[in-house]
């Protein structure tokens, strides 16, 4: 847990550094960052983990767009098949307002008891929906102007 928080500070510091160089090179440029979320479920329960993941971290989500630390979140899910190494199931496009918001650890969680009053149910559905996942990984990405 220490090692987490570690790693994301220094992820903080460094998105918050390279976000000052990016505001001096264009002034005009908005200080949003993109997230894209990969999960990739067991066979047959992509359906079951989208459903739990709807239920409870999307609407986290959602308060934390209203107090407009999130810009925007989209969802997608592949219409083709690919091979078992490069597969996926699932992509969360995460638009947040600064580096701040997108490594702030406590982003979601003063939401979590006025739309989760049973804490238990949650921790539960929750625990379900990672047994589900085979793996998850988070992008970090940024747009490239091809008319420079």
């Amino acid at each position: 847990m220490r090692l987490t928080l570690l790693k994301r500070m220094l992820l903080l510091l460094l998105f918050a550094a390279w976000q000052q160089a990016q505001a001096q090179n264009n002034p005009a440029s908005k200080d949003y960052l993109t997230i894209e979320n990969y999960y990739k479920v067991k066979w047959g329960f992509a359906g079951e983990f989208i459903d739990l993941w709807k239920a409870n971290h999307y609407p986290l989500l959602k308060k934390a767009m209203e107090k407009g630390d999130i810009i925007r979140v989209t969802t997608e899910v592949p219409m083709l098949h690919a091979g078992e190494d490069t597969r996926w199931d699932f992509r969360v496009t995460i638009v947040f307002k600064s580096a701040v918001q997108a490594f702030d650890a406590n982003l979601t969680r003063p939401y979590k008891k006025q739309l989760y009053p049973d804490t238990a149910k949650l921790r539960k559905d929750e625990q379900h929906r990672f047994e589900l996942l085979i793996s998850h990984w988070d992008v970090l990405t940024d747009k490239i102007d091809l008319n420079d």
